[in-house]
């Protein structure tokens, strides 16, 4: 059989992936600070460094939206998400459509979907709906439940951390968590770059910590992000 230069690319991104998240059970993530949204308040798209637990980059993500996007539809913003390695090669794709930003509305929650390599899709990150808690569902590439995501009932970072713990199926065992750093006073209140750390099993499938990385961005734009007269939100309301 004879692989095309297409196929013959995405074989190489998955080894590449599956190279790098089979060796690790944490990641960081930290968002770059961007003088000019700081100075005049003017949203411009986010960018990221995707670390390893040693502190190494191992991967830059880039926010691909329009300016227009950005500034009018704040944090409930859709957009794409490029995931690039240090070789400079696109190993993920994150897609978040638009849907609405309130619990009010069960029927049209938040979700994203996680591709690995670009254009073939290994996940998804779906909303549940809940009355007081932020809730997740993670789910594989054939939409089938694996893991669930569930918040505090409140979520401010005021001078400490915000776990969001990763559970089994049925919520009785805790496997991982997703946690928003406290980065300082004056980090947090001048601008909205942020700092999370993940943390999975060692041997979970690395489809599944891709999808993690994933849930993590979505959490940030849903409960972190703050654009203009748009304040962070503190809860699912």
């Amino acid at each position: 059989m004879i692989l095309t230069q297409k196929q013959t690319c995405q074989l190489g991104i998955r080894l590449s992936i599956h190279q790098q998240h089979s060796k690790i059970d944490q990641i960081l993530i930290h968002q770059q600070i961007e003088l000019l949204e700081v100075l005049t308040g003017f949203e411009t798209n986010n960018k990221y460094e995707i670390k390893n637990s040693f502190g190494q980059r191992v991967y830059f993500a880039v926010e691909d939206t329009d300016c227009c996007t950005r500034n009018c539809c704040g944090p409930s913003r859709p957009f794409t998400l490029r995931i690039i390695d240090n070789m400079g090669q696109e190993v993920m794709t994150l897609e978040r459509p638009l849907r609405c930003s309130s619990c009010c509305y069960p029927c049209c929650l938040q979700e994203i979907e996680i591709q690995a390599p670009p254009g073939v899709p290994v996940g998804y990150v779906i909303q549940t709906w809940h009355p007081c808690l932020p809730k997740f569902t993670i789910q594989n590439e054939k939409r089938e439940d694996v893991l669930k995501i569930s918040g505090p009932c409140v979520v401010c970072s005021c001078c400490g951390d915000v776990d969001f713990e990763i559970k089994s199926l049925d919520e009785q065992n805790v496997v991982g968590k997703i946690s928003k750093h406290w980065t300082g006073i004056l980090r947090e209140a001048f601008t909205d770059a942020d700092n999370f750390g993940i943390q999975f099993p060692l041997d979970l499938d690395v489809k599944m910590k891709a999808v993690m990385i994933g849930a993590c961005f979505l959490i940030d734009f849903m409960f972190f992000e703050s654009s203009g007269n748009q304040e962070q939100r503190s809860g699912v309301w």
